[in-house]
Order: structure tokens, then C-alpha cells, then sequence
């Protein structure tokens, strides 16, 4: 009974629909500042999910390939609002970021100016105020003893000395098997359980399309070009721990290799993605639509957009089902307390490198986002305001 009481009222799709779009209009920074702007606005304000909860999904989305930030938003609308609420969720916080970038390849534009580069610069600062909100938060709950305070110090070192993917899988690693072993006094408890209505023989058939397509795409891929296309978006998006910038040199090497964009033309619409809010790999669209003029470009956005997003789905959903059992047990809540206190650390590393050095680069740019922390954390003002102000402050310092 008390389980059941725990759980989060479920919601509708049309519901996660309005909750995301207003995330897809507002998240600025990147992959690690979407998953602040989702634990303030879905944990914190809306109570989804609790916090614990939040950071087991995270630490499970990082061991797995795919954009981490849009399978965490996935994986929060399924919770929400069943396979509808997934659709929903993924297409409102994707859906403003793609067209924007399809309508910047149909209009072959750039990004610059004086006025063009402070407001990118504002917007990397104000992912700098994001970021030290979540883990301001997450280390005071997830990380209250000297225990798994730590385990985050040990992950941060880990991942400096070890960047990449591969640092951010080690560390998580260490969390977990350093939480079995020191983090076992914690009765077990249900009140974090919830049921994301996944069955395990669905998640074993999307475990095995995601395997026989990765066989299958290379031979139709001789097929015709859109066949190419999903082939090597699809691949491109199932080789990626962490999504965001990770997947550039993999897609740069799909498409620009071949012939079918110019590097000029790749490295104008990365600098465009920068511009907008929502998850990076929405780049794809812009690669998809300016391969060829509309209505071929609009065809072709649809397809690299879904290709590259669909391997991450894929494991996502085949690992819930066994994830939601084997986390009930004493010494996997052991081991998750661990790798909650290790994400705590990753973000904390990620808050300095590359949030921090990008984006702050003299007194100005620190006054500016200590102003954007302060009204996130003290004045609790909504994030697309603060957003709007420090974008402003950023043109504004551009300009003098």
C-alpha cells in the first residue's frame, strides 16, 4: 500500500506534450544542462519522479548509447504517460530545435555578427548557472554522507584523468561497486519505485531489432540513398556514449566523406545547433535537409532525425523492464546510491570542463552567470527567463 502511495500520478500525453515543449523552446546548453533544466522543471516543480529516482535514470541513460538527455526526457514521458507520453515527450522537446535548423538550411544562412556571437555567448553562460543548479541540489541529496561525498570527489577525478565516454562509463562503474561495498546501512526502500509499464518481452524484441537493425541497414543501404541515409545516421547514433558533441566526428565522417555535404556546409550548421535549444542531435536534421532541396531536403531531415534518435530508444526500452527489478534489490540500492554520488561528480567535473572554460572567460562573463545562479537557485525564477536575461547580458557585453 504504501508502494502504491508512493507512486507518481500518472499523467496524460497531452500533459508530457506541454511540459516538454516548454523545455524544447528553453534548454540551452547542452546535453549535461538539459538534464538540470528536466530535474528543475520535472522533479523539483512538477514532482514526476523524486530525486533519487532521477538520478538512477541518468546513470542508466549514461551507460547507454544514444543522446543521454533525450532518453532521460523518453524515459520520464513513458513513466508519465505510457508509450504515448514517450512520442509526446521526444517530439516536443526535439520537434522546435529541428525546425529551426531545416529552416536554416533551406535558407543556407549563418550565425554571426556582433550580435549573432553575444547572444551564443550568453547562452553558454547562462548553461554555466544551469549546471551548478543541479549539482548544487543533487549533491545535497544524493551525496549526504562522507561515504558517497567520496565517491563523487573519486569520479570527478576519474573523469579528468580519463575524458570522454569512456571516463564517464569508469566512473559510474567505481560508483557502483564502491556503493556496494560502503553504502549498505540504508534499509531498502520501495518509496522510490515506479513502473514504466514496459514489459520484459517488449524489452527484449526492441534489444533484438536494435541488433538486427544494425545487421540489416548496411545491405539495404545499397538500395537507394534515403536507405543510405537511415544506415548511417543509425549507426552514427548507436557507436555514441552521451550523445551531444561526441556524435559530430562520427556524422562528419558519414557525410562529408562521401561527398553528400560540404565540410563548409557541416560546420555551418554545427555553429547554427549551437543556437538553439534541445538536444545537439537535432544537427542531423540540418545535415538531412540541406543534403537536397525541398521537398527531398524535408524528406531527408525525417529521416537522419529518426534514424539517429531510434538506437538510443531501442536499448532504452530493452533495459527498463529488467532495470525497474533489479534495482529493488538491498545491494543494487547499494551499488545505485554509489552511482548516484558518481553522477553527482560527473556533472560536477562537467560544470568546470567544458561548461565553465567555454563560457567563461573573463570577470564579465563570471558576474553574468553568478546574476543567472542567483535567480535559478535564491529568486527561483523560471529557467526561459533566465535564459532570456543572460542571452540579453551576453549580447549586451559583446557589444561594448
Amino acid at each position: 500500500m504504501h508502494e502504491q502511495a508512493a507512486r507518481p500520478r500518472q499523467g496524460t500525453p497531452t500533459e508530457v506534450f506541454g511540459a516538454f515543449l516548454k523545455l524544447g523552446l528553453t534548454s540551452f546548453g547542452g546535453p549535461i544542462a538539459h538534464l538540470g533544466y528536466f530535474r528543475d522543471e520535472l522533479v523539483v516543480r512538477r514532482k514526476w519522479i523524486d530525486e533519487a529516482g532521477y538520478a538512477d535514470l541518468v546513470a542508466l541513460c549514461q551507460f547507454l548509447p544514444g543522446p543521454a538527455s533525450s532518453q532521460v526526457g523518453f524515459a520520464l514521458g513513458l513513466l508519465r504517460g505510457g508509450p504515448l507520453g514517450a512520442l509526446a515527450a521526444w517530439a516536443a522537446f526535439t520537434l522546435p530545435s529541428a525546425l529551426l535548423l531545416i529552416a536554416f538550411a533551406m535558407a543556407a544562412t549563418t550565425f554571426g555578427g556582433p550580435i549573432g556571437t553575444g547572444l551564443l555567448h550568453g547562452l553558454k553562460v547562462v548553461a554555466v548557472a544551469v549546471v551548478a543548479q543541479a549539482v548544487w541540489g543533487m549533491a545535497k541529496s544524493l551525496t549526504p554522507d562522507r561515504e558517497r561525498a567520496s565517491i563523487a570527489l573519486a569520479s570527478v577525478l576519474i573523469v579528468v584523468f580519463a575524458a570522454g565516454a569512456v571516463g564517464q562509463i569508469a566512473a559510474i562503474t567505481f560508483g557502483a561497486l564502491a556503493g556496494a561495498m560502503l553504502c549498505r546501512n540504508d534499509p531498502v526502500t520501495g518509496s522510490t519505485h515506479f513502473s514504466f509499464r514496459v514489459t520484459r518481452p517488449v524489452g527484449i524484441i526492441c534489444l533484438v531489432a536494435f541488433f538486427a537493425l544494425l545487421g540489416l541497414l548496411p545491405i539495404l543501404a545499397a538500395v537507394s540513398q534515403n536507405w543510405a541515409l537511415f544506415d548511417a545516421f543509425y549507426r552514427s547514433g548507436s557507436l555514441v556514449f552521451g550523445g551531444g558533441h561526441v556524435v559530430l566526428p562520427l556524422l562528419q565522417a558519414e557525410v562529408v566523406a562521401p561527398g553528400w555535404i560540404s565540410n563548409d556546409a557541416f560546420l555551418a550548421g554545427y555553429g547554427a545547433a549551437q543556437a538553439v535549444p534541445g538536444p545537439l542531435f537535432t544537427f542531423a536534421a540540418y545535415l538531412g535537409a540541406v543534403m537536397g532541396p525541398a521537398p527531398n531536403g524535408i524528406l531527408g531531415a525525417a529521416i537522419c532525425l529518426v534514424a539517429i534518435f531510434l538506437p538510443g530508444f531501442l536499448l532504452l526500452i530493452g533495459a527498463l523492464p529488467f532495470w525497474d527489478s533489479f534495482r529493488k534489490r538491498q545491494l543494487v540500492q547499494a551499488a545505485m546510491r554509489g552511482a548516484n554520488a558518481a553522477v553527482v561528480g560527473i556533472l560536477g567535473a562537467a560544470l568546470y570542463s567544458p561548461v565553465w572554460t567555454s563560457a567563461v572567460l573573463n570577470s564579465y562573463d563570471f558576474a553574468l552567470a553568478l546574476t543567472a545562479f542567483i535567480l535559478l537557485v535564491v529568486w527561483k525564477a523560471p529557467p526561459w527567463i533566465v535564459v532570456a536575461l543572460t542571452a540579453a547580458g551576453g549580447t549586451a557585453l559583446h557589444l561594448l
